[in-house]
């Protein structure tokens, strides 16, 4: 039987980092899903092998050690007694910019191994989850959400279909070390900066798009600009084109323009001529339904 999932990526619309417990970060988080996503497809075997192949982007490149696909598969598999899969991931997300396509890779296989062998509840399905990356466990569930701790506490918000953001995401061609991102943001004392994650939610109930624009940040951004100055550069070249407001996500290098509507979107993806790749997406409800063969 054959289990046949969709991976979204992931925005952070604020993010707020400071120091936790034994060197490790607490965050603060209002994260999105978009309509950018990889595909992916989890075949049941009779034996106990966990087999991948991957598409796209360069992907193909990534070791079987290293793969948060396979990780995921691993850990269902041990930890409920099921039997091996067979995994195929169609790449589409940008690798390396913040954007958590290999956490979504690794969401997708857990709810297809979920369905394909009627083992665990979503919690439980989850709390794996959590284990494998600081968003993994909410990207399960995707949409609208705020992400605190470490990542593992998420608060999914209701937010309607039709007040969807229009973006514009710019990509840089080189990635961040998120380590030395987090690094440097410590010595920057960036954790000092105001917490908006709370007001960017109220903006967002409030379906007032401008204020949330206003309200974006990411407490990142400084190192990752000093690390990759193609992230500064991008930018600008964003501002430019006068959004409701810019930010990074994750530790970068993407970084994206929240417009007014559909029409200033496409205006300003039409009329870009800067050197990076210009994508134009969309915010998606969570939890994408997978398709049983």
């Amino acid at each position: 039987m054959t289990v046949r999932g969709k991976a979204p990526a992931k925005l952070n619309l604020t993010l707020s980092v400071s120091p936790g417990e034994g060197g490790y970060h607490e965050i603060d988080s209002l994260v999105c899903s978009i309509d950018i996503a990889d595909s992916v497809v989890v075949s049941s075997r009779r034996d106990d092998k966990v087999n991948i192949i991957m598409h796209g982007l360069g992907s193909e490149s990534i070791e079987y050690e290293d793969n948060n696909a396979v990780k995921a598969a691993l850990l269902f598999q041990k930890t409920f007694g099921t039997r091996g899969v067979d995994i195929t991931v169609y790449k589409n997300i940008p690798m390396g910019a913040g954007l958590g396509g290999s956490s979504a890779d690794a969401a997708s296989v857990l709810k297809c191994m979920q369905k394909l062998y009627k083992s665990g509840t979503d919690e439980e399905v989850k709390g794996l989850a959590d284990t494998l990356g600081s968003d993994t466990g909410y990207m399960t569930y995707g949409g609208f959400a705020r992400i605190t701790g470490r990542g593992e506490k998420v608060e999914r918000l209701d937010i309607p279909k039709k007040r969807a953001l229009d973006i514009v995401l710019l990509l840089p061609k080189t990635g961040v070390n998120t380590r030395d991102a987090y690094r440097l943001s410590d010595l920057y004392n960036d954790s000092k900066n105001p917490n908006r994650t709370p007001e960017a939610i109220q903006a967002l109930a409030d379906g007032d798009t401008a204020a949330l624009g206003g309200s974006m940040y990411n407490d990142l951004l400084r190192a990752a600009e000093y690390l990759n100055p193609e992230v500064a550069k991008a930018r600008k070249e964003l501002e430019s084109f006068a959004p409701l407001g810019v930010n990074m996500t994750g530790s970068g290098s993407a970084v994206f323009a929240v417009f007014e509507n559909d029409m200033f979107c496409e205006w300003a993806k039409s009329r870009y001529r800067g050197r990076y790749s210009c994508v134009r997406t969309r915010t998606i409800p969570g939890k994408p339904a997978e398709q049983e063969e």
